[in-house]
């Protein structure tokens, strides 16, 4: 019997994420299916043959497409050389939809194209549903309300729960990490998620530390861990926390205990009273682990004001928008003020049944996320449809 050959497509960390956890639970379906793609340190662990590295990949609006769209041009090419030299029995795309949907149009049905992570297009630009029913072989969606959206346009999506339940949890206890950055168990504990890409933190983390030093003024004793992400270069944060005169160690001149950790992300949200995430994955990572969180989103000025008229939804946070309501305050470009910020999270942290109503409706969000396994369901989707080609 020949041996299968799948491509796989991702574009950003979150992908990458994805795309290896579903490459380990389809080898361990089949050892034998040989796998090869786009993406990062995820997919390559799960054995696969990186054809293009997605550092640099990654981008927030117009603009930063329009800078990187001669290398994005040069890998759709690359692909499609790759598909018409080895003709793989079916290629799988991750999220990444700008380039993605490109991608499925350019292969225009020579072989199956299976999309997972589904572009939010129920968010925006819902024109793209005519390419997904006209491109896309078969879609794997992570959110219930997401199958439900396809299902009125008659699109048949295959509901799979979201991976994230399977992957979300701490290395070790609260005391024993907090003990480890030199922090008290006894005080006030706030995570900065300021993202994972390089553009989110130069837009997002200032706003971050101007609102830690506010929450500082009126709580002394508060200790601050930024969530550094292992993509982005550890230069980015150190010149944006000397604008601040800060530096990654405890106990600065404008007061702050500060403490930079990198790649532990799920550490510092279980170590976390509270945790100012900007929107994106870290929104649904945080409400798993069941933290009281704000969402806080900010970009370039121009790529704002093109973007924000293409969404329809009220809400930017995956937590609010599974919700239908607000259960998480939402500070999205002008809104994002250190003022405003500041004093939502102190009203909360001062306010026990808030945060107590927060925790149960994050509770009730993770439920709805469908069960563990997700990963393991995808794959069977896909290796059972791979064997009726």
């Amino acid at each position: 019997m020949a041996e299968k050959h799948i491509l796989i497509i991702c574009g950003e960390p979150s992908g990458d994420l994805n795309a290896g956890n579903l490459a380990t639970a389809i080898k361990a379906i089949d050892p034998e299916i040989r796998i090869s793609g786009v993406g990062g340190r995820h997919l390559r662990q799960a054995g696969a043959q990186i054809i293009c590295d997605i550092k640099d990949l990654a981008v927030i609006g117009l603009f930063d497409v329009l800078k990187k769209l001669p290398k994005f041009f040069g890998l759709k090419k690359l692909i499609l050389e790759k598909i018409k030299l080895e003709k793989p029995e079916a290629i799988i795309l991750v999220d990444f939809s700008g380039f993605n949907l490109r991608l499925a149009k350019a292969i225009n049905k020579t072989i199956p194209v299976i999309y997972y992570v589904s572009p939010q297009v129920w968010a925006s630009r819902q024109g793209r549903i005519k390419t997904i029913k006209k491109y896309i072989s078969k879609i794997l969606v992570l959110f219930k309300f997401e199958q439900e959206f396809y299902k009125r346009y008659g699109i048949d999506a295959d509901f799979v729960g979201h991976p994230l339940l399977d992957i979300v949890h701490p290395t070790m206890e609260k005391k024993e990490f907090l003990a480890e950055l030199g922090f008290s168990e006894s005080k006030t504990t706030i995570a900065l998620l300021p993202g994972s890409r390089k553009q989110e933190i130069e837009h997002i983390l200032p706003v971050m530390l101007k609102t830690s030093v506010l929450i500082a003024e009126h709580l002394p004793d508060a200790q601050f861990v930024i969530a550094k992400s292992p993509q982005v270069d550890l230069d980015i944060y150190n010149r944006i926390m000397d604008s601040f005169k800060l530096n990654p160690a405890p106990m600065h001149r404008c007061g702050v205990n500060l403490m930079l950790v990198e790649g532990r992300t799920y550490d510092c949200i279980a170590s976390a009273d509270f945790c100012l995430v900007a929107s994106g994955t870290a929104t649904l990572e945080t409400a798993i682990m069941g933290k009281p969180f704000a969402v806080i989103y900010k970009m370039n000025l121009l790529n704002y004001l093109l973007y924000r008229p293409q969404v329809r939804v009220p809400y930017i946070g995956m937590v609010n928008i599974v919700a239908k309501r607000k259960i998480v305050t939402e500070f999205i470009q002008f809104q994002a003020t250190p003022k405003k910020i500041s004093e939502e999270v102190l009203r909360i942290l001062q306010n026990p049944s808030e945060i107590e109503r927060m925790k149960n409706e994050l509770s009730q969000i993770k439920s709805s996320l469908g069960e563990k396994g997700a990963s393991k369901r995808a794959s069977q989707i896909i290796v059972n449809f791979l064997n009726k080609q």
